[in-house]
């Protein structure tokens, strides 16, 4: 399984990876909602999770291009948010996103020491 990871911040893609990784699965890295549509078309990842605030390009936007293009619709999009509140985890979902990981993410696994 390849999983599309959509990160701007350097120590969140870092720790996403590891986790990734660490289950097994092949992880594919983009650093801006720009990034992560190129990489979406040209790697047709099973998953992606995408970052919402990024520079260049959101992680809304990117999900809209993403979900209204024919070879890129079907992949589960999973938004990594600091959004805390229930009003705007409601706006993740639905059209443009399967779910959601609440940010900052704290990892207790024996792979981080």
């Amino acid at each position: 399984m390849k999983i599309l990871i959509v990160e701007d911040n350097k120590d969140n893609l870092k720790l996403f990876k590891l986790i990734v990784e660490s289950g097994g699965y092949t992880a594919v890295l983009a650093r801006d909602g720009e990034e992560a549509v190129e990489t979406a078309k040209r790697e047709i990842p099973d998953l992606i999770l995408m970052d919402i605030q990024m520079p260049k390009m959101d992680g809304v936007k990117a999900a809209k291009i993403l979900k209204s293009e024919q070879f890129t619709a079907k992949i589960p999009i999973i938004a990594l948010t600091a959004y805390a509140m229930i009003e705007e985890r409601y706006m993740l979902g639905g059209e443009w996103f399967d779910g959601y990981i609440a940010k900052p993410v704290v990892c207790t696994c024996s792979l981080i020491r």
